[in-house]
């Protein structure tokens, strides 16, 4: 029998005036707490946490005092000054939360969901607004919670973020799913091109990949050379060709696509609202 889902959700739907935002979406993330919400509410909430992309708390309450109020709420906690080292916080410990930088009250919430060192975290627009380094702290923060055996739910715009972190990701546009998968599936199958290019030295140099198996097309342009075409095995063929015609090569690089690609090949260039 299959595990049962650590989080089912079934046809749900969410409005914000006129603006339909979720359409009736059904998904299951697979994992082992087995509680029923309603009924084991207060075991389910120490064993989760949640961080929210917009909250608040009291203008004058502290880092640390904020750290130590989470904790108290639950029987087992991590070391909040760890997970403060950790968020790049440490100097903020006795800081007001008025004080802050939107991106320290990001990484402090980031702090309060997880100091429970929850089995089951929800993290929405974790990086939102944070510098690279703030973004990359998080993203190995967020590894680890997954290397302990963790469950992470996250939302995300950034479709970077999802296809470093993510097992599974669901693509949702005008409020559905379109399409569900592991990052490496959503990219093969939806932009299964590859590109190489190459600079040659050699003046027909272009000629000799036109016939190659997937060539869906090579563009010469003087020295440089563009081959673009599908299958794992492009860039293989492609070394061979220019090893079995002894081509002089002066530089040669390859572009594969990423979730970007897939995104906006599924929902679209256009600018959303």
């Amino acid at each position: 029998m299959p595990p049962q889902p650590v989080v089912h959700v079934a046809a749900i739907r969410k409005t914000y005036g006129a603006t339909l935002a979720v359409d009736e979406i059904s998904f299951d993330v697979s994992s082992v707490l087995g509680l029923d919400p309603r009924r084991d509410a207060y075991a389910l909430q120490n064993r989760i946490g949640v961080q929210l992309q917009e909250a608040q708390l009291q203008k004058r309450i502290k880092v640390r005092e904020a750290v130590a109020l989470w904790a108290s709420l639950f029987k087992q906690t991590v070391d909040g000054n760890r997970l403060l080292e950790q968020l790049g916080l440490s100097d903020k410990r006795d800081a007001w939360f008025m004080t802050l930088s939107g991106g320290q009250k990001q990484r402090l919430f980031i702090a309060l969901a997880l100091i429970n060192d929850p089995e089951l975290v929800f993290l929405d627009e974790l990086t939102t607004g944070l510098d690279p380094q703030a973004r990359r702290a998080i993203w190995d923060l967020v590894r680890g919670i997954r290397a302990r055996g963790k469950t992470v739910v996250m939302t995300t715009h950034l479709m970077e973020e999802a296809e470093r972190l993510c097992d599974r990701v669901a693509i949702i546009d005008h409020g559905r799913v379109v399409d569900i998968g592991t990052p490496g599936e959503l990219v093969l199958r939806h932009c299964p091109e590859r590109t190489v290019f190459v600079t040659a030295d050699a003046p027909d140099a272009g000629a000799h990949f036109r016939d190659l198996p997937g060539i869906i097309s090579v563009a010469d342009d003087g020295p440089h050379i563009t081959i673009v075409g599908s299958g794992a095995d492009l860039v293989t063929q492609v070394i061979g060709c220019l090893a079995e015609h002894r081509i002089r090569v002066i530089d040669f690089r390859t572009e594969v696509p990423t979730l970007e690609d897939v995104f906006l090949r599924l929902t679209g260039h256009s600018i959303r609202d």
